[in-house]
């Protein structure tokens, strides 16, 4: 016997084993052996499908890495709402270059190695954050100089404007 394991929020995942049916006072009670070694070789067995990921796929994925929309439209390089809307498309397909990143950014989480992770949550960050002036230095050759403000370094050193 197989158990449509619905709770996934996946509607493809059945169970040949690994679970018990009880009764309780509300009718029939399931319990899944490992729950969280089941949810790693469903992600697993996702990323490795030879065809594009859909938005239940998506948000199965998205919370067993425990990321909120927003952290992970950042990540990934698009807007909360897009990402939201990719989610409530269940069946619809992700596109490309989002869809790849995510298998990425996963495969990564099940290794447990958070260096590419790292990386495009500093990525994420570059959209949030205004350009700023900058100012280098040939001292021990050319080396950028944390100034803040530029005007005060003009007149500090001396620096002809324009």
């Amino acid at each position: 016997m197989t158990y449509h394991y619905t709770e996934s929020g996946l509607d493809n995942i059945y169970l040949l084993d690994g679970y018990t049916t009880h009764k309780t006072p509300y009718g029939k009670g399931v319990s899944i052996q490992n729950t969280e070694g089941l949810h790693k070789a469903i992600g697993k067995w996702l990323i490795a499908q030879p065809r594009p990921l859909n938005g239940a796929e998506l948000r199965f994925i998205r919370t067993e890495m425990e990321l909120t929309q927003r952290s992970l439209a950042g990540m990934i390089g698009t807007e909360e709402q897009t990402l939201r809307l990719w989610e409530k498309n269940r069946a619809k397909f992700m596109p490309g270059t989002a869809e790849r990143l995510l298998r990425v950014i996963y495969s990564e989480f099940l290794g447990n190695n958070v260096h590419i992770k790292r990386m495009l949550e500093k990525l994420a960050d570059l959209d949030r954050v205004e350009g700023g002036k900058a100012c280098f230095t040939k001292k021990n050759g050319w080396k950028p100089q944390n100034v803040p403000d530029l005007e005060h370094a003009r007149l500090k050193r001396s620096i002809p404007s324009g």
